[in-house]
């Protein structure tokens, strides 16, 4: 059977298990904001505007033209795309902090990059995905309503990351004791809820995953170089390189995974690649920052400050 053909075997209350882990994700990663956070975003910001404009223009781009040198089978085309439109992951504030980057600009564009992504994530994918005739023909048969996208969205990420912030603001001391447990944890339970995923269908992935192999590997090598090439275009201080390049290479792949189960039915090729991805996205970051933790970033110069 073709993997455009493939549905993952994925009950309704997996789903509801999955939203509510991105949820609490979610609500960690603003149990560390505040509206000043956003404040000082507006004052200085040329770092968040590029790692916002290399996840949401240049990486989209860069995963089109990926797709047309790799041509693989349009659901797996699908899946990268959609890979590529999602925000930054909650485990990118980690590994900033292990490879000795900016963790503030981190958390900064993973809260901004997720409220964008209301927007952003359901545009970006429907720009790129009609420009390809492979993936233009499955876009118009799963017939998607993008306001429903949109309100998906924004009912997974908006929420649960204004109720963190709202929780922050009112109990600072208890927001304090829960961000790193919910962290720690939020990223044990999407592993969880992976592995879970696998073993459920260990004879789709077992007959499959050579065909995502390959594709998930260079396309986060593709985010990686992505980031760091557009940070070190513009001379931004070593220590934001770092955060940048995380950014933008570890993806949100649970909102990719939420929104192929209820937009695409669990398409096999595209639930493959959010799979993979929130697999091999974890080894390449602790790989990235883990070199970059042997030494610190140098300071920065006076053309390199933003």
């Amino acid at each position: 059977m073709p993997v455009d053909a493939v549905r993952l075997r994925f009950e309704d209350s997996g789903l509801w298990l999955l939203n509510a882990v991105i949820a609490l994700i979610m609500f960690g990663v603003a149990l560390d904001l505040k509206v000043d956070d956003f404040r000082r975003v507006l004052r200085s910001a040329k770092p968040v505007g590029v790692g916002l404009f290399a996840q949401y223009v240049v990486l989209p781009a860069l995963t089109f033209v990926l797709i047309l040198l790799l041509r693989p089978m349009p659901s797996i085309a699908l899946g990268m795309l959609l890979v590529a439109a999602c925000p930054g992951g909650n485990l990118s504030n980690f590994l900033t902090h292990l490879a000795k980057g900016n963790s503030a600009l981190s958390i900064t564009m993973t809260a901004v990059s997720t409220l964008a992504a209301i927007i952003m994530t359901p545009l970006v994918v429907a720009a790129w995905a009609y420009l390809h005739p492979d993936t233009a023909a499955l876009m118009r048969t799963v017939r998607i309503d993008p306001v429903e996208m949109v309100l998906t969205v924004l009912m997974i990420l908006g929420i649960p990351l204004a109720a963190g912030m709202m929780f922050n603001r009112r109990f600072p001391r208890w927001a304090a004791v829960l961000e790193t447990p919910f962290k720690y944890g939020s990223i044990v339970f999407f592993v969880g809820f992976v592995a879970y995923l696998f073993v459920n269908n260990y004879d789709i992935f077992r007959d499959y995953i050579h065909w995502v192999a390959l594709a998930v590997f260079l396309h986060n090598a593709t985010g990686l170089l992505t980031g760091y090439a557009s940070a070190r275009l513009v001379r931004l201080p070593d220590a934001d390189v770092r955060a940048i390049t995380i950014e933008v290479g570890i993806r949100n792949s649970a909102l990719g995974l939420i929104l192929i189960f209820a937009f695409f039915d669990g398409m096999g090729g595209m639930a493959l690649v959010a799979a993979a991805w929130g697999i091999w996205h974890v080894i390449a970051g602790l790989i990235v920052a883990a070199c970059w933790a042997r030494r610190a970033p140098r300071p920065p110069t006076p053309e390199a400050v933003p």
